[in-house]
């Protein structure tokens, strides 16, 4: 039997921008509830959800984590996300399992491009959110300011449950809108107190804003309204929940974090305005297939369904094995049994299950519906599958997580610490879906790609620190490629003789050029056997082994065209061999004569920048050859700036961009095409690449 009643459990994501004070909010709430006897700082590095060394040696979140506390009769399960860019997909992938959102607005610096973008993770999910307003105990702290960003950058209407009293240094209680009451922060907490006079009429607009909204969306209280009639406390409290479980609104709260100062005010808000499981059910059904079938499947929050739940985050430990995290949709489950993973199509044997309270786990018997825990040891199991009861399977769909950004070159330090940089790098990427590994088979480099250099820096770290391997980085060679312009005609001839059997092949070619994007063809026009039939495949090896070594700077050669329509043989010394090696001589030689040129992989770039720094993101796009294909505004005073950009330009453009917009801007790209080198670039790859190979030689 579930410890706890699904009705009163709340599963919400702590979300916002790098630096806006998640992790301080999570340690207030758990140390409001009374789950933690002391609360930690950022600064000490003593958080409960931030206890990997690299989080503590930056002061950043970089993975997301659990925690629980109860608060007034229910269960939360807040989840603690990353909101510094290059890590914020994970909070994607919280959000995916939970039922609402909170998320924090600095009372300084207001709505951040982050923000915006977590903002709309919400909106894929339809999930009900609250706001927070944080940072008003800090100087230059404006409220109002913040609320009147929020309705502009998120275009929806922000609905004030309670004010301040006082900003900055002077943020010395807060006014609640719904009771109409006033409350001074004490050195034990709060007290009830009068709500300050020169606070009156700010509370009477916000109150009116409050009740017009909750009003409008019944016509029975609006009529009642319009006669000048009032609403009721529960009429009030009841307006608030629907409003926000419908989205027709966002609740506003406000406090400081790390002095914990509002902070109970936002965890009675997240009881009465994010959904139980139940509730959310009602909203947004969970909706899986059945494997094989393909037909759709609801399960409800109910311990008697059939258990399912869909794994969210996977963490890598050598010495404890892997760790399984998830969020149980339906049914329970127990420890000591066995459930079947309809992801992978094979069963996994659960041993013990627990709760997370950070790095700490807390032993349960079951896990039951709309709970979020932890197993240890899975084998077959990874971030985004779903596990299931044998008999009644589903599998839910996954998140679909971006495109890597960045990739840099790794290589061991020590020779022949290969396989561990690939064994011990895959298990990393077991817990981070956005990081990709790969040997480039053009540049023989291992590749790893992830959301941001930082992002890359870090992995690096957990390599060395996990699984004791050390890797140096380096910018990665750029995959050019080479065509030709022309045609050219040429003949490959090998003889040799000597002594004994001898080699004998011959060969005519003519080239051609493709369309981009044609890669390669090769024509037989051979008639009356002037090359018998079992040679004409190893010309072709022959082409295509000389294509691979270029005609300039010895990259592949791309888009062209290879007829094979003459030759001669001989009956004793013809041999597959010499018909390969005639067949790489013709193409060097009719390569060189038709206009080789060199081509670079062009990306297709999207920048949002804000308006301010609009002018400056562009001038750098120009400045790097890039082709800017069109601008447009998006909200919270943003632009989106399209563009076509070598792919050698923006090696290192997360830290450019940065720069440029004071770390607001964010930029996605894709490979789009190839490109002609422009001339005075090629003839400095070409020398280059020739040095390298002289060096090479000696």
């Amino acid at each position: 039997m579930a410890k706890h009643d699904v009705s009163v459990i709340r599963n919400f994501s702590v979300v916002a921008h790098g630096g806006a004070g998640k992790t301080s909010l999570v340690e207030a709430m758990l140390y409001s509830a009374g789950a933690i006897d002391r609360m930690g700082s950022v600064d000490a590095g003593n958080t409960v959800t931030d206890f990997d060394p690299e989080e503590i040696e930056r002061r950043i979140t970089i993975s997301s984590a659990v925690a629980y506390c109860d608060w007034k009769g229910s269960r939360m399960n807040i989840i603690d996300t990353p909101g510094f860019i290059n890590f914020i997909e994970d909070a994607r992938g919280c959000l995916r399992v939970s039922d609402g959102a909170v998320i924090i607005v600095s009372a300084i610096s207001g709505v951040k491009a982050e923000t915006e973008k977590i903002w709309k993770y919400a909106c894929e999910f339809e999930l009900p959110r609250i706001i927070f307003v944080n940072k008003m105990d800090r100087e230059n702290a404006d409220f109002a300011r913040a609320v009147g960003e929020i309705e502009k950058s998120f275009e929806t209407e922000a609905i004030a449950l309670n004010i301040p009293i006082g900003e900055g240094p002077s943020f010395s209680g807060i006014v609640d809108i719904v009771k109409l009451k006033a409350y001074r922060f004490t050195d034990g907490g709060t007290e009830e107190a009068d709500i300050p006079s020169e606070l009156a009429g700010n509370v009477e607009l916000y109150r009116k804003k409050l009740v017009e909204k909750i009003a409008e969306s019944d016509d029975v209280l609006l009529e009642r309204y319009l006669e000048g009639g009032e609403l009721t406390a529960d009429e009030i409290v009841k307006g608030i929940k629907e409003g926000s479980l419908t989205r027709k609104f966002i609740p506003v709260v406000c406090g400081s974090a790390v002095q914990n100062r509002g902070v109970d005010m936002l965890m009675d808000t997240a009881l009465l305005c994010l959904p139980s499981p139940e509730e959310m059910a009602r909203i947004s059904p969970v909706r899986g297939r059945v494997p094989g079938e393909g037909s759709e499947v609801i399960r409800q929050p109910d311990e008697s369904e059939p258990f399912s739940a869909y794994v969210f985050k996977t963490i890598a430990d050598p010495f404890t094995g892997k760790l399984t995290l998830m969020r149980v949709y339906s049914g329970s489950l127990s420890a000591d049994s066995t459930v079947y993973n309809s992801s992978s199509d094979t069963k996994e044997r659960i041993g013990q299950v627990f709760h997370l309270l950070g790095k700490k786990h807390v032993p349960a018997q079951v896990l039951g519906p709309g709970e979020i825990g932890g197993v240890a040891k899975l084998k077959a199991t990874n971030t985004g599958d779903t596990l299931c009861d044998p008999s009644n399977p589903v599998v839910f769909d996954r998140v679909r997580f971006s495109e890597p950004i960045i990739s840099y070159a790794i290589a061991p330090k020590s020779k022949g610490d290969e396989d561990k940089v690939s064994s011990g790098l895959h298990r990393i990427l077991e817990e981070d879906p956005t990081l990709r590994f790969h040997r480039d088979e053009d540049t023989n480099e291992m590749l790893l790609s992830g959301m941001g250099q930082v992002h890359i820096e870090i992995a690096i770290q957990k390599l060395k620190r996990k699984f004791g391997v050390d890797v140096e980085m380096k910018t990665p060679k750029i995959p050019y490629r080479e065509t030709i312009r022309a045609h050219a005609k040429a003949q490959g001839k090998y003889k040799k003789q000597s002594g004994g059997r001898g080699q004998y092949g011959d060969c005519w070619i003519e080239i051609e050029p493709l369309p981009r994007g044609g890669g390669f063809e090769f024509v037989n026009k051979i008639v009356g056997g002037v090359i018998p039939r079992q040679y004409i495949p190893a010309v072709e090896k022959g082409v295509v082994e000389a294509m691979k070594g270029g005609a300039l700077a010895g990259y592949p050669m791309v888009d062209v065209r290879v007829t094979l329509y003459d030759g001669s043989y001989h009956s004793v010394d013809s041999s597959e061999m010499a018909f390969k090696i005639a067949g790489s001589m013709a193409m060097k030689k009719a390569a060189a004569e038709a206009k080789p040129v060199l081509l670079e992989p062009m990306m297709r770039v999207e920048v949002i920048t804000p308006d301010d720094a609009l002018g400056s993101v562009i001038g750098d796009l120009n400045a790097k050859r890039g082709k800017v294909q069109g601008v447009e505004p998006q909200a919270g005073g943003n632009q989106k700036i399209t563009a076509l950009v070598p792919m050698a330009e923006m090696l290192t453009y997360a830290n450019q961009l940065n720069s440029l917009t004071s770390g607001r801007g964010l930029y996605s790209m894709e490979f789009s095409h190839y490109e002609d080198v422009p001339g005075h670039i090629a003839q400095k790859l070409i020398s280059e690449r020739k040095a390298e190979r002289e060096a090479g030689k000696e």
